[in-house]
């Protein structure tokens, strides 16, 4: 939902900031469950749980593996755990609001704290360019070496159109907070 253009987002410092449990819900629900590994999109890794492609003690998932529905929740716990501390520290004095921050650790969470680090949305949040932030989320259409936004005929591709459409969910909800 938008809010008021004479309605200005509260942000705080990103030290003191976590993942809501609104923002957790939302990336488990995005990314769906599967109890066995599998390749989500061409040329992909293995992931298995909500997305991960590491098992809870951070060697990569195989195909064959397996997880249940709480260990697959202690997974994205213990996923987050180690890279939402050097998510905070690569942005040193910037302020953002909850939803926000939300988004980009959603981000994170799909392409990982080295692509963040080298990422746009970083440059620019760390010089105030919040809106810019936000359309370089649009940047992230790739997947397998594949453009996920190109169309078919017209139609969305069959490789990796949900990767797509996630960027632009993320886009809007980070729009939705300037």
């Amino acid at each position: 939902m938008s809010r008021p253009s004479s309605t200005l987002p509260v942000r705080s410092l990103v030290a003191a900031l976590a993942l809501s449990a609104a923002g957790l819900i939302a990336i488990v629900d995005r990314e769906g469950y599967t109890d066995a590994a599998v390749v989500p999109t061409r040329n992909d890794r293995p992931t298995y749980g909500f997305g991960s492609t590491v098992r809870e003690d951070g060697t990569p998932v195989r195909m064959g593996d397996r997880t249940t529905p709480v260990r697959a929740l202690h997974t994205v716990q213990a996923h987050l755990a180690r890279e939402e501390g050097q998510f905070r520290a690569s942005l040193p004095g910037v302020a953002l609001s909850q939803g926000e921050y939300d988004v980009y650790v959603d981000f994170l969470y799909q392409y990982g704290i080295g692509n963040w680090r080298a990422s746009s949305m970083r440059r620019h949040l760390l010089q105030g360019e919040y809106r810019r932030a936000c359309d370089a989320l649009l940047l992230w259409k790739r997947a397998g070496g594949y453009d996920c936004s190109a169309r078919i005929d017209g139609r969305p591709n069959t490789v990796c159109w949900g990767v797509w459409e996630r960027q632009q969910q993320r886009h809007a909800r980070c729009l939705a907070e300037q």
